[in-house]
């Protein structure tokens, strides 16, 4: 997954230095990128391109305690509470939110209009959302609409992208702050004062709950649990959230009137208090992913905020760069490592090329350098399209 900056139109250079980009639409990269923020971005992918498999074989091999506490952080709950996998996705999205005033935000004192921004805006987020019905269903074979899962990772990035930047379009920054905390609190008063027919107000089960219900009655196709499907529409009204707090936080580091540590304390401060508010919310309103609870949401943006400071203090204030550029050339190539699975068969590349090294190592351990190696094999395909200059945006 990638975050959806726009792009820099291509100036009078020569051909050799010409950044080729191969998109839904070919661009240049933009410039000015935070180089912290693509090395982020690629930490947050690190995991979900099979390093988690990693730490999964190191617990069924040495069954270490050690490793099987990192091995169940790299799972889902199954309802209420908060593993390290669930920020994954989140992350993602709020980093898109940071991108925007890098993108939107630099066309727009470029002098473009706020109706081509916002058409802009709204392609884009529908091309999410198109791309992720593929991702869910292939293009092979024609199913039935009742077989056709709608909702997806992507489509809710989509959604939650389109919705946050327009109001980042026609809002300024307080009016945003105030969209933030209306749309977590009304979403908590929605669902503790509504819920399924039958069930009493404010059940939160996944039978009972409002978000759920509503996805059962109003999205067409199948859900991805048969009654809940985590990435559901009602349930994207909080994910907003999470763009919006993005674009706040990329609101506050493209402020050239304060200095780099000050926005790293800024972050950090307000990541803390957060994560307190956090707790404190979960005593009414549990953290959960599967329903993007408003705690969820604070939960979520905590980290994230402090993961920013962390990596923007290290990489532009301090300007340690050089350890970070594993991380950065996944970063900016996440939508096609992404959706690669669909067109390149990795488990099979992987045998390929280092099938006799895992028949070497032999049991217990081939599993984990197999998986060491399946995660190499990806960053060496990005790391070409990275020399090439090739990346993939929406």
């Amino acid at each position: 997954m990638n975050s959806l900056p726009g792009t820099a139109k291509a100036k009078a250079v020569p051909l050799s230095e010409r950044v080729k980009t191969v998109k839904i639409k070919t661009t240049f990269a933009p410039q000015q990128r935070l180089y912290s923020l693509d090395a982020l971005r690629g930490f947050d992918m690190f995991w979900i391109m099979g390093a988690e498999e990693i730490f999964h074989n190191l617990y069924k091999a040495t069954g270490s305690p050690f490793w099987g506490a990192i091995s169940t952080q790299l799972t889902h709950p199954d309802w209420n509470g908060f593993h390290f996998y669930d920020l994954i996705f989140p992350l993602f999205l709020f980093m898109a939110g940071v991108a925007t005033p890098y993108s939107i935000g630099r066309e727009l004192e470029k002098g473009k209009s706020r109706q081509q921004l916002l058409l802009r805006v709204i392609k884009r987020g529908l091309i999410l959302v198109l791309l992720g019905v593929i991702y869910n269903n292939g293009l092979t074979e024609l199913k039935p609409i009742s077989e056709i899962r709608f909702a997806s990772v992507l489509g809710r990035i989509g959604l939650a992208y389109m919705f946050a930047n327009i109001i980042y379009l026609y809002t300024k920054e307080r009016a945003q702050i105030i969209w933030f905390g209306a749309l977590l609190i009304g979403y908590w008063l929605i669902m503790k004062f509504a819920s399924a027919p039958g069930f009493p107000p404010g059940d939160l089960t996944m039978q009972g709950n409002f978000a759920s219900y509503i996805d059962r009655t109003i999205l067409p196709g199948k859900l991805y649990l048969g009654i809940h499907d985590p990435e559901g529409l009602f349930s994207t009204i909080p994910a907003i959230g999470t763009g919006l707090l993005g674009i706040m936080a990329g609101n506050l580091l493209k402020k050239t009137t304060i200095s780099g540590e000050r926005k790293t304390l800024w972050l950090a401060i307000a990541g803390v208090i957060f994560l307190l508010l956090a707790q404190l919310w979960n005593l009414n309103f549990p953290i959960n992913k599967n329903l993007w609870t408003s705690s969820f949401v604070l939960q979520v943006g905590g980290i994230s905020l402090l993961l920013l400071s962390l990596f923007y203090y290290i990489i532009d204030v301090k300007g340690y760069q050089s350890w970070a550029f594993f991380f950065r050339v996944i970063g900016m190539n996440s939508i096609l490592i992404y959706l690669s699975g669909h067109f390149i068969n990795w488990g099979y590349t992987t045998t390929g090329f280092f099938g006799w090294l895992g028949d070497w190592i032999g049991n217990p351990y081939n599993a984990v350098v197999m998986a060491v190696c399946y995660v190499g094999i990806k960053w060496l395909f990005l790391y070409f399209m990275y020399k090439k200059k090739i990346f993939l945006r929406v």
